[in-house]
């Protein structure tokens, strides 16, 4: 039986992978949470810290963009917010909904915003179906 090695580099590149993919399933079920006016509070909170725990278990990796450290940032911060029990309750959690979906769509813009084409190219693609 022949096992495969990989280089250190090839780990390094794994973890990055899964801890970017462990933020975003975090960051898209904290929209789907918000989204259901069924989600109180209690379970939000509960939803949420089972997430962020997960995610200190993976081993922590230096985030490169602006999109990964904006996320992060977002997640422990909204977790923050909802820790203290006395001052986050379900009003709390209504008022917050609007507000923190549309954070959430700014960060996923702030995602997408590499994948449009530049102007130039735009132009071009005109000039060819004329």
């Amino acid at each position: 039986m022949h096992l495969a090695r990989f280089t250190q580099k090839q780990i390094d590149k794994y973890n990055r992978q899964k801890y970017i993919a462990e933020l975003e399933k975090i960051s898209k079920n904290i929209f789907k949470m918000l989204r259901d006016t069924n989600t109180d509070s209690n379970s939000f909170y509960i939803k949420l810290e089972s997430m962020v725990k997960k995610l200190h278990e993976k081993e922590a990796i230096r985030l490169e963009g602006e999109y990964n450290q904006k996320l992060k940032e977002y997640i422990l911060a909204l977790y923050e917010k909802s820790k203290n029990r006395e001052q986050f309750n379900d009003i709390i959690l209504n008022e917050l909904r609007e507000t923190e979906m549309s954070n959430l769509n700014r960060l996923q813009k702030l995602k997408n915003k590499n994948s449009y084409k530049k102007e130039k190219h735009k132009l071009l693609a005109c000039r060819d179906d004329d």
